[in-house]
């Protein structure tokens, strides 16, 4: 079974600077990280606050999934950071 995303949840985490989503890969967790960098770069406005990050998030969705998908290896870690 792939990687997949079924749980729509995510979270900002004001000291690692990032939003929080999690994955499975059959019953395994797969944690992933996208980076207040990565979400400026997708944004087409200024964004500094935990409620703007987490709306790019969301406005961004399909595409940080698929770059989840394309850095996850079955196996290897339980948590990614997309920088």
């Amino acid at each position: 079974m792939a990687l997949n995303f079924p749980n729509p949840s995510r979270s900002y985490d004001a000291v690692r600077h990032c939003v929080c989503f999690w994955g499975y890969d059959n019953a395994r967790e797969v944690a992933f990280q996208v980076t207040d960098n990565i979400l400026l770069r997708m944004s087409q406005k200024v964004v500094s606050e935990e409620s703007a990050f987490l709306a790019t998030f969301d406005h961004h969705r399909e595409q940080i999934l698929l770059l989840a998908k394309k850095i996850y290896t079955p196996g290897e870690r339980t948590t990614y950071t997309i920088s």
